[in-house]
């Protein structure tokens, strides 16, 4: 059993928090054990999209100290310099980023990537879409 709530402003949760705690305490009369869990809602399937489209453009327009990169490899150039991330050195060589997730990042943090990737893009003289830009 999985019940999953989310909520937008404090004006609005009365009700449906009142409704979640009827399910958890019917849910404990039948004899489970129930975990509740808060936290901060994580980027939205938009905001992925977009990235994803903005690391694209920068993929194909950016040489980087004479590589190019893929739209993978540029997310986490971007994340990592976003995080701050620790780096590492790889068992065979190498470096690896530690711990730069964007699947964990809240909104406001992807909001933050999102910026970081147009400035950066703007450095480079990156030409984003219109369509990635109104996101």
């Amino acid at each position: 059993m999985r019940e999953s709530l989310t909520l937008y402003n404090p004006q609005h949760a009365g009700e449906p928090v009142r409704g979640l705690l009827m399910t958890v305490k019917a849910w404990l009369v039948a004899g489970h054990r129930v975990t509740l869990e808060a936290k901060t809602a994580t980027r939205s399937s938009e905001q992925n999209a977009r990235m994803w489209a903005m690391l694209g453009e920068v993929s194909a327009q950016v040489t980087w100290h004479g590589q190019k990169l893929t739209a993978d490899e540029w997310k986490d150039v971007f994340s990592a310099a976003l995080k701050r991330q620790k780096v590492v050195p790889g068992i065979d060589g190498g470096f690896v980023v530690i711990g730069a997730r964007t699947s964990k990042m809240t909104v406001a943090e992807m909001c933050e990537l999102h910026t970081l990737m147009e400035a950066f893009g703007a450095q480079q003289g990156v030409r984003f879409s219109a369509q990635e830009i109104a996101a």
